[in-house]
């Protein structure tokens, strides 16, 4: 076997075996669920201590209310949300911000499917929202703060949007007026300005805080390891993840290790929810799962005021409740909330995710189709390494020529194998001809693969992305099916992503299996019978290998395949060599006909 089919043979299996690894440990995503899940309401226990909450069930114990017993998070009084974007209500009962849906955002492409929802009341499945709130200090009841149980009054505002923000107030026995303003403009991001003001006769301390708490975990999460699900963070420098299942738990946590932070959160596949702390204040967070009552919990805590009589005090706070969307999130870090963009889970390949979605993201702005962008970028990419490719062939070109002497040198040597290696090394220093070029345009494309599905995958803006026909959602696998002749009869091929789907394949699949195929017969077939037989088989092994992938992705590979097709021809005819791709073609059926005659 010659170096120049050895070489090839090497790329090739190295590129089928990354493959097949990354199919078994990263299997393609289940259908997508609503974000809601089952759990217990919310109860409060008796008494609680005048400190900072640790618990949603201490957040409860620590509020006051006006009457003897506060409404649940379901039936209490609501001040609406309205926004081009946004559409739910904030419940009087803590202020909290506990009911909220995405209009851009459905949970499926079937008809009549609902809107996602973010956040959800105490009372109702998957309860999931944000509290604000106070905690006393220096000899403080707690009494004398608001709490979630607090109902609050309406001092401004009859809806929440962002022309008109919302302000609440509640006054105490003490002479302390709270007020909370909340703002929210016109994408995900909510602006909490927490005051109070002291018109009593003594100096008070009270600590701001803000709290996500979240029960249970939400159905339809993917739990793989390609995206990152659980809390994220950017403290002291440091962007940090927790899986769910890492959290520290409520019984074993150490309160004094929480660490100064500029935002916390949750984050889902395409959705999260971030507290923003003030920018200059010391901030420390605390995330923990207490498994007793099935709570996630995010605690973001300010430092002590001190409010003298007469005085007034006022923090503002941020919290982002909504989509992962790269050019919003972009927006709100050039505005001062720091490497925010890197709460969307860009993985090992940052350096090449990050501006691979760059170029998509701008391409599909001026085209306005994910699919026809995805073409586009594979353009670029294959201009970019045409250079690479050209000395590649280039050489693959030379080590045709070079056969004759090395079919020589081999008889010369032998069996001496030592001699024949050294004898190829001296021909290639001779003739300028490097055996490893053949490899470098393959190998490449491995981490642009690998980056590109990431990008398909985790970002939302590929979520539902169309392109034409049948192909309405490019983050999932090809829905036609040979079955109903990829959709020209009247009935349904079968579920994506079931076995019956693998075997009955798409019509991406069948033509990325023949682009392959084709671009094989740009050359001779090999004269090892082992060599034919893995490349007559290696174009339909991945025809169904990627058949279950996101079909963005497989576009992609087609482009591909197509470009470097047509590069392989221009660049050979160029160097003296017309590919016989016919004759080829001819001569592989012909020796299949052969073997199947014996």
């Amino acid at each position: 076997m010659d170096d120049q089919n050895k070489n090839l043979i090497l790329a090739t299996a190295l590129s089928f075996l990354v493959i097949l690894v990354w199919f078994v440990l990263f299997p393609p995503p289940e259908p997508e669920q609503p974000l809601v899940s089952e759990t217990a309401d919310l109860t409060a226990p008796a008494g609680g201590e005048a400190s900072v909450p640790q618990t949603v069930d201490d957040l409860a114990a620590t509020g006051t209310s006006t009457e003897p017993e506060a409404p649940t998070g379901t039936d209490a009084p609501r001040v609406p949300i309205e926004t081009d974007r946004l559409t739910g209500s904030i419940s009087l009962l803590g202020g909290r911000i506990d009911d909220l849906s995405l209009k851009d955002y459905k949970v499926s492409l079937d008809e009549g499917a609902d809107i996602v929802r973010m956040l959800t009341p105490v009372g109702q499945a998957g309860a999931y929202y944000a509290l604000y709130g106070w905690a006393p200090g220096g000899g403080l009841s707690s009494d004398a703060v608001p709490g979630p149980n607090t109902i609050w009054s309406v001092a401004d505002g009859e809806t929440l949007t962002p022309d008109t923000p919302l302000t609440l107030q509640w006054t105490n026995d003490s002479g302390l007026t709270f007020s909370r303003q909340i703002a929210v403009d016109d994408d995900y991001m909510f602006t909490v300005t927490q005051s109070v003001t002291n018109t009593g006769s003594k100096t008070v301390n009270i600590a701001p805080y803000s709290v996500l708490a979240r029960h249970g975990l939400p159905e339809g999460s993917t739990n793989i390891w390609i995206v990152h699900e659980g809390a994220v963070q950017f403290a002291q420098g440091e962007y940090l993840e927790t899986d769910w299942d890492d959290f520290s738990s409520f019984a074993e946590r150490d309160t004094e290790a929480g660490r100064q932070a500029r935002w916390a959160g949750f984050t889902d596949h395409y959705w999260q929810t971030i507290l923003v702390a003030p920018d200059g204040i010391d901030t420390r967070v605390e995330t923990f799962y207490d498994a007793n009552r099935d709570i996630y919990q995010t605690t973001s805590q300010q430092q002590t005021q001190s409010i003298a009589p007469g005085q007034d005090v006022s923090i503002t706070s941020q919290v982002f409740a909504g989509a992962k969307e790269w050019e919003a999130i972009r927006a709100y870090e050039q505005t001062g909330i720091e490497t925010f963009i890197d709460s969307i889970d860009w993985g090992w390949f940052f350096f090449l995710t990050k501006p691979i979605f760059w170029l998509l993201h701008e391409i599909n702005k001026i085209i306005g189709n994910m699919g026809w962008a995805i073409i586009c970028l594979t353009l670029i990419i294959k201009a970019v390494l045409f250079p690479l490719a050209y000395k590649s062939y280039v050489s693959m070109a030379k080590m045709k020529e070079l056969q004759p002497q090395m079919e020589a040198l081999k008889e010369k040597a032998g069996d001496d194998r030592q001699k024949l290696q050294q004898g190829m090394m001296e021909l290639y220093k001779k003739e300028r001809v490097n055996p490893a070029a053949g490899c470098l345009p393959i190998l490449l494309q491995i981490p642009i693969f690998f980056s590109l599905y990431k990008v398909i995958f985790v970002t939302i803006e590929l979520r539902h992305a169309p392109w034409f026909g049948p192909f309405q959602d490019l983050s999932a696998p090809d829905p036609t099916s040979i079955i109903n002749l990829w959709g020209l009869l009247p009935f349904a091929g079968p579920e994506p992503g079931s076995i019956m789907a693998l075997l009955f394949i798409g019509i991406l699949p069948l033509l990325l299996g023949i682009s392959m195929w084709l671009q094989q017969k740009l050359n001779p077939a090999p004269t090892d019978p082992t060599q034919q037989m893995i490349f007559a088989w290696m174009p339909w092994v991945f025809m169904f290998m990627l058949g279950s992938f996101a079909s963005g992705l497989v576009v992609y590979w087609i482009a591909n395949n197509v470009i470097t097709f047509t590069q392989q021809y221009m660049i050979m005819r160029s160097q003296g060599y017309k590919p016989d791709l016919l004759g080829n073609i001819k001569s592989g059926f012909k020796k299949r006909s052969a073997t199947d005659g014996k």
